[in-house]
């Protein structure tokens, strides 16, 4: 729901997330609230009540919008109402697994100085921010949490292992990658990764994730403790 559906569907129809579109794993509805004002001149903000610069999006259209979107989803759909805001929890991989496991997202994408809390409060499941920061509307926040939830989705990536062993979805930052030339400025690729024995590859990779992590962001390492665990040195049994 979006006063911009042309910036929603620019974005989001590229690439995996563009193909997963025409794949039909996912489908993207753009409803512009702009179409459910009552307004002769389609007027959907106001001057905000209390006094302050800007103007907050009003109720009618949104709900209006809203109930129209309700009536086009197949009945008992477990769907999640999700305003994006900086007053949100932090969006993560962890919150976009929850949300994977819903049959419908509805995004109220906000704009100028917000939305009228009283249709927050009537309609919306949950506030999502994508951090602390602050950036014109909700539209492109809304995009980025639709593509890191599609990726989740079967179909859309060739395996789980596609996304499995990127950074964040492993617990730790990723290893660094390198593809052909072998050398480039002077800079090679590093021996082992054309070594052939993928039980050092697998290792190297796995000790190089942990040192950008412990350099990065060490919060992960402490998290996720069976990851630098499995670093050391298994004991030999005793006969």
């Amino acid at each position: 729901m979006t006063l911009f559906p042309s910036l929603v569907e620019g974005v989001l129809s590229e690439s995996i997330i563009g193909r997963a579109q025409n794949a039909g794993v996912i489908e993207v509805r753009c409803h512009n609230i702009r179409d459910f004002s009552t307004d002769r001149h389609r007027k959907t903000d106001d001057t905000p009540y209390g006094g302050g610069v800007g103007m907050v999006m009003t109720c009618q259209p949104i709900y209006d919008c809203y109930r129209s979107v309700l009536s086009s989803l197949p009945e008992g759909s477990r769907k999640r109402v999700i305003y994006m805001s900086p007053k949100g929890r932090i969006f993560s991989h962890g919150v976009a697994r929850e949300l994977s496991e819903y049959d419908d997202l509805i995004f109220l994408c906000g704009h100028y100085e917000g939305v009228d809390q009283r249709v927050i409060d009537e309609i919306v499941d949950e506030e999502i921010s994508i951090g602390d920061y602050v950036v014109t509307g909700g539209e492109i926040p809304a995009c980025i949490v639709i593509d890191a939830v599609s990726r989740l989705l079967e179909g859309t990536l060739a395996s789980s292992e596609c996304y499995e062993g990127e950074s964040i979805a492993s617990g730790i930052l990723e290893y660094p990658q390198y593809t052909k030339p072998r050398e480039f400025m002077g800079r090679e690729v590093p021996e082992v990764l054309i070594s052939g024995d993928h039980a050092r590859i697998d290792r190297w990779r796995l000790e190089r994730a942990v040192e950008i992590t412990r350099e990065r962001r060490p919060e992960l390492l402490q998290a996720n403790p069976q990851i630098l665990a499995s670093l050391e040195p298994k004991k030999k049994r005793r006969k």
